[in-house]
């Protein structure tokens, strides 16, 4: 017993000297032991770090409590796609942490549990950073999510990116976000963002009503409660079917391309 008590205060004393001398850690059963620190998440709670002896080696793990945070706020599905997958991929490669479904687990190595600790706290703080982007990074994974939506429930060869029509609009000055190709003939998709994609969206959709191609629109919100009123009126008058944003409605996104002859797989 007083090994092991040595032990753990060693620990400590290695925690406190390589992170910070806030640091605390309790006993909460056999070898395992949870580990106070100051950090916090941006909204106020505390990380969750429990040290624990598996098959024979130290980890430091969270046990689902990252991934179960952000959860409040995203979809979970929305964590696995997109710049917010790639964000976390970062993170856990960048500090070798291990994605263990959905507990994030860290390897001590060579008893270097000080080191160890930091590099954690600073995974979980990145992974965290995913509710807190910029604006301006929202739109930018908006539009990143609606892509991988598009091309994993799609079947493949049937979608074709930044598409315009090649006898028409050679020089690509017209061009939708998508074409889906259907038994129906094109379906058009619009990921809409902000005012100034919408009016382009419509200007767009009103010089194919020109030249006489047959399609049909979807036109996709980030929000759509922020487009100014007259720019939506004047969109709604030209896009057939439109969401008001993309994460609630995804079934009704993929019912609607189906019934219009669209290929969706599951």
């Amino acid at each position: 017993m007083g090994d092991e008590l040595m032990s753990v205060q060693t620990i400590t004393q290695n925690f406190r000297q390589k992170v910070c001398d806030q640091v605390r850690v309790e006993a909460e059963g056999v070898d395992r032991y949870r580990v106070f620190t100051p950090f916090l998440f941006e909204d106020g709670d505390h990380l969750v770090v429990v040290l624990k002896l598996e098959e024979g080696r130290w980890v430091l793990s969270d046990e689902g409590h990252t991934f179960m945070h952000l959860t409040y706020d995203l979809d979970e599905k929305d964590l696995r796609s997109g710049s917010r997958q790639k964000i976390i991929s970062n993170a856990l490669a960048a500090f070798s942490v291990e994605d263990r479904n959905g507990e994030l687990i860290l390897s001590i190595n060579n008893e270097q549990f000080g080191d160890a600790l930091y590099s954690y706290v600073q995974a979980l703080l990145k992974i965290f950073d995913i509710s807190y982007l910029s604006r301006e990074r929202v739109r930018s994974t908006f539009m990143d999510d609606v892509h991988d939506f598009v091309q994993e429930h799609i079947q493949k060869g049937h979608v074709h990116v930044d598409w315009h029509d090649p006898i028409h609009d050679p020089d690509s000055k017209y061009s939708a976000d998508f074409m889906i190709e259907s038994e129906s003939g094109p379906i058009l998709v619009y990921a809409l963002s902000n005012d100034s994609r919408v009016s382009n969206a419509t200007i767009n959709l009103l010089m194919f009503e020109k030249w006489g191609l047959k399609f049909r629109s979807i036109g996709i919100f980030e929000d759509q409660e922020e487009i100014n009123r007259k720019t939506l009126a004047k969109f709604t008058d030209v896009c057939e079917k439109q969401f008001s944003n993309l994460y609630g409605n995804k079934d009704r996104l993929l019912k609607y391309v189906q019934e219009s002859g669209g290929m969706v797989t599951a």
